[in-house]
This record gives C-alpha cells, structure tokens and sequence, in this order.
C-alpha cells in the first residue's frame, strides 16, 4: 500500500504516490516511509535539504528532528513559519545510518526534485547542505560561496546555505547561518522582480 503524507497540497498527491512507490534504488528496501516533501504548491521559497533522518523515515516529514528544530527558529527570524515555505530532499529516502547519499541515490531521485521545481516554481531556492548545492553549483566548496547568491536564467534566484545539521555539530556556523538567513527575505524580493521584469 502506497502511504502519501496527510495534508498533502493536492498538486502534488500523484507526485508524491509516484514517490512513495518508487523501488528505483537501494534506499527503497530499507526505508519506512518515503519523504517527499511538504508545504504549499504556491510557496515562494524553496529549500532542498539532502536525505531524510531517522524521525522523517518515521513522520514522512521532511526536518522534523534537531536541524529541523533549528530549521524553524531560522525560518521565524527571517519572518516566515514551515507553512510559508516548501522543504524536501534530494532524495525522499533514509540512507541507512543517516550517511551520505551516493551519486545513484541522488540521481535516481533527481527526476522527482525535477518535478517539484517546476510544480513549485518558486523564486528562491535555498539549497541546505553540499549535496543539494552540487545540484546548482558543482564542484563548489560550501565554506567558500554560502549565502552568495546565483541568478538563474528565468530570474529565479539560488542560495546554498550550510545545513542546519552542520550547524549543530559546529557551534560556529550558528551565527553565519543565521546571517545567510537573514538575506533570504531581500533575496526573495530582487527574485519576484527579476521574474516580473523578465
């Protein structure tokens, strides 16, 4: 039986059904539940985070454990609550033991990430951690362009950002997240120009 997430935006229910169905990789025989995603088809923002963890395997939530946490005081200091935004991962399953994701994971989930750029189309898409940012900026250090900004071709405009998680590891990337986080309400406004311009 197929489980999609309750209080499913309905533009994405066939979407995330496809997703939850999806035997394309490893992850798909030890995952609990897939994590697609979650937030409104009409949000602004995006951000794409990089695997679920263990407490998302179990919600089907994206960032419900201690970077999410820390997902949402971000989130509130730059104006905005998980309601106003869209969250999901490059890939919607738990790596076993919450490592990394391999280039096959990731490129076996990069046609749904595909899909929900374009359903989404939002202004601004925030990338947490290096490999949502190798989608936008390959072969890129994350300490050398976090918080800089890239304008797509269609006025959209990227930032990567460290993730939250690192950020817990390492006291010292509080501060410089919260910062890059404190752009993001300027950014998404030259974004929604860009687009209005183009």
């Amino acid at each position: 039986m197929v489980i999609v997430p309750t209080h499913v935006d309905p533009a994405f229910i066939d979407l995330y059904e496809r997703i939850a169905d999806c035997p394309n990789c490893v992850l798909a025989r030890t995952r609990t539940q897939t994590v697609p995603g979650s937030g409104p088809a009409n949000a602004e923002v995006m951000f794409v985070g990089e695997g679920p963890g263990q407490r998302e395997d179990e919600r089907g939530q994206p960032f419900v454990g201690p970077a999410g946490k820390l997902l949402d005081e971000l989130l509130g200091a730059a104006g905005w609550t998980r309601a106003d935004v869209y969250v999901t991962n490059v890939v919607k399953c738990r790596p076993p033991g919450n490592r990394d994701p391999e280039p096959e994971e990731i490129a076996a989930c990069a046609p749904f990430l595909e899909e929900q750029l374009h359903l989404l189309d939002a202004h601004l898409i925030v990338t947490l951690g290096r490999f949502s940012m190798a989608r936008w900026f390959p072969g890129a250090a994350i300490s050398r362009i976090h918080g800089q900004p890239r304008t797509l071709e269609d006025g959209r405009i990227v930032v990567p950002m460290y993730h939250p998680a690192a950020a817990l590891r390492n006291g010292g990337l509080r501060p410089v997240l919260a910062a890059d986080f404190g752009r993001l309400p300027a950014l998404l406004e030259r974004a929604k120009a860009n687009r209005a311009a183009g």
